[in-house]
């Protein structure tokens, strides 16, 4: 079997902000923290999360989850963090053939996101990203623990940050996720959340996907 039963999660929570210009994990959409979101849509489809964060991170409701930092401290975008969530899980969850990785600011992405990325795990170092209309979209995926040293390997060799240079290199498997059909139109799930102007945006779609 190419993929264990049982895959953790993590919340890719490491990047800068720069253009929200705060936290973004300290943001709230109706009332919820982007993480706290995050991690309740996560946790139904994975046997645990963690957060990968290289800052103070807020958690609602009084929930605690693992914390872990990049393993360089000189940050290698989200490559790094999923290179540190692989080596969390290796450490952490030996039994694990593949993680599953989400950021923090994509509020409404598929519940059956991991479980449809699964179906194309045919071997032990396959890596399944999700795709919609709007693109491809690099760290929702499944990444397989057993590539932890070659992608450690290929960011200490300078190999491209660009996280779809490495889907590239390993062929990963793209899955596309339909869009959804609401009162308002179709809408993407993997609508992410870069700016103010994005926050406005989510509010306005909240009212209308979770009524």
């Amino acid at each position: 079997m190419a993929l264990s039963e049982a895959i953790p999660g993590v919340i890719l929570a490491g990047g800068l902000s720069s253009r929200m210009g705060q936290d973004k994990t300290r943001i709230r959409l109706g009332g919820a923290a982007l993480i706290d979101r995050a991690a309740r849509r996560l946790r139904p489809q994975v046997s645990s999360v963690a957060v990968n964060a290289n800052g103070p991170v807020l958690f609602e409701r009084g929930e605690e989850f693992p914390v872990f930092a990049d393993l360089d401290a000189a940050r290698a975008g989200p490559l790094g963090g999923v290179l540190a969530a692989l080596d969390h899980v290796r450490r952490h969850h030996p039994e694990a053939s593949h993680v599953a990785t989400v950021p923090t600011d994509s509020p409404f992405f598929p519940t059956d996101l991991v479980s449809r990325l699964g179906k194309v795990i045919d071997t032990p170092d396959r890596i399944a990203v999700a795709h919609s209309a709007s693109g491809l979209h690099p760290v929702f995926a499944l990444w397989p623990v057993a590539l932890a040293d070659d992608l450690g390997a290929w960011l200490s060799g300078g190999g491209a940050l660009r996280v779809r240079s490495y889907l590239e290199r390993h062929q990963a498997r793209e899955i596309t996720f339909p869009l959804i059909e609401t009162a308002r139109g179709e809408f993407d799930p993997f609508f992410n959340i870069n700016t103010p102007d994005d926050l406005d945006k989510a509010e306005n779609w909240l009212w209308v996907l979770e009524r």
